[in-house]
Parts: structure tokens; C-alpha cells; sequence
């Protein structure tokens, strides 16, 4: 089963520095039938103003993954962690039995960002935080494992059996992915347009998958991928 989700349809919050659309319940946004999906458990799409950020704060027992659309995000964190990840790479938090980190956007710039929490697949064990570059060109036209609890080579690790994936389309180009029954997929457009199987997807728009499904994605503008393949 794929049913699409639009972003005008998701839950939404904004105040003097944040512009966040929730896929999933989030914060102040309930919504009893978007709880998750499989592992999944938080989906949001963030708008962050210059010079602003989300202050020290904690979390445990959970798989953070933070995929820059444009600008940077600074991160600093209870372990002695501090790095910047820039638009097309990846940040992976594993919270663990707990960790204190600050997420800020010095630059000049709006950031935007997808963040990604997939639930681990055991509570505990030591925090650990890294970030990767993934060059867009090196996606062009196939999947990049970004994440991954599977042991792909390159990915950031995670402990989950799931895997965080990126690729880009150009229009007229085709990719493909099968999605295995018992397992669940969750697929964001970044950017631009596709066609997944007969459905148009716009920026930001999204599909879920259930069970068994072959998609087939066919670029109508050239598009920015984020994909999720979870239990």
C-alpha cells in the first residue's frame, strides 16, 4: 500500500525562529492515525532562522538523523562532539542512555533540514554522535545509503534495521526500489518533481509504503530524494 501525503497536509508549527511541518506527532501537533511509521517515529521538515537554534536540551533512546537541504546546521553536544554539517550531508545522533546537545544555524542564511528519528533497536548503550559528507553528484540517478544499521559501507551508523537513503533525478530519469513485506518505507521529495508510480509527488510531499511494493520513480524536475526503509 502507498498513500501519499501532501505537505500542505501536515501539522504545522512556527514562531519567531522556527518554521517546522511535522509528518508524524510532534510537540504540540497530535494526530492518533500519524504516530509513526514502523521504526519511524519523527518526521520534520525545519525551517531555522540565522543566528538562532534549538538551545541545549536531551534525549535518550532514539536514532537522530539530520539531512541538511541548504545552508548548515552547528552542532554541539555533552560528549564533546562539535561539527558542522552542510546542505546534502548527514548527521547521525545515537542518544542512547542520554545526551545533551544544541543544534544552531550560524550562518547568514535560513537552514532548512529534514530530521529523522527512528527508535533503536535496543534502550541504552553509550550516546555517540557523526556526520558525513554525501556529495549529490555521487547519487545522481541511484541510492546512496546515508544511515544504516545493516552494515552498508560508507553509511553513519545506526541501531536499528533500517536505512536512510538519498538520490537525485534529473527529469526523465528512473530509479527504482522494492520494499520487502513486513517492512515499511517513507519517502520525502527535498526538492523538485517526480512521478512514483503514476502519482505526481511535489517538493516536500511525501508516500508512505506498507509491506511489499515495487516503486518506480521517474524524475519530471530534476529532485533531491530522502527515503527511509525500516522495520
Amino acid at each position: 500500500m502507498i498513500e501519499i501525503r501532501r505537505f500542505s497536509d501536515l501539522g504545522t508549527f512556527e514562531n519567531d525562529w522556527l518554521n517546522a511541518h511535522y509528518h508524524f506527532s510532534f510537540s504540540h501537533y497530535y494526530d492518533p492515525d500519524r504516530m509513526g511509521h514502523g521504526k519511524l517515529r519523527v518526521w520534520n521538515d525545519d525551517t531555522i532562522r540565522p543566528d538562532t537554534g534549538f538551545p541545549p536540551h536531551g534525549h535518550r533512546d532514539m536514532e537522530i538523523i539530520t539531512y541538511v537541504r541548504t545552508g548548515a546546521i552547528t552542532h554541539q553536544d555533552s560528549m564533546g562532539n562539535k561539527g558542522r554539517t552542510e546542505a546534502g550531508d548527514v548527521q547521525v545522533m545515537s542518544a542512547g542512555n542520554g545526551v545533551q546537545h544544541s543544534e544552531w544555524n550560524a550562518e547568514s542564511e535560513d537552514t532548512t533540514l529534514f530530521q529523522l528519528w527512528i527508535e533503536p533497536e535496543r534502550s541504552g548503550g553509550e550516546p555517540d554522535w557523526g556526520a558525513k559528507q554525501f556529495p549529490k553528484a555521487d547519487r545522481s540517478g541511484e541510492w546512496a545509503v546515508l544511515a544504516s544499521g545493516r552494515g552498508e559501507t560508507g553509511a553513519l551508523p545506526i541501531r536499528q534495521n533500517a536505512a536512510v537513503l538519498g538520490a537525485t533525478l534529473k527529469a526523465g530519469e528512473t530509479l527504482d526500489y522494492q520494499v520487502n513485506e513486513g517492512r515499511y518505507g517513507y519517502l520525502v521529495l527535498a526538492a523538485g518533481s517526480v512521478e512514483l508510480n503514476g502519482e505526481v509527488l511535489n517538493a516536500r510531499d511525501a508516500a508512505a509504503i506498507t509491506g511489499a511494493a515495487s516503486l518506480k520513480l521517474t524524475g519530471i524536475e530534476d529532485a533531491e530524494i530522502v527515503f527511509v526503509d525500516t522495520i
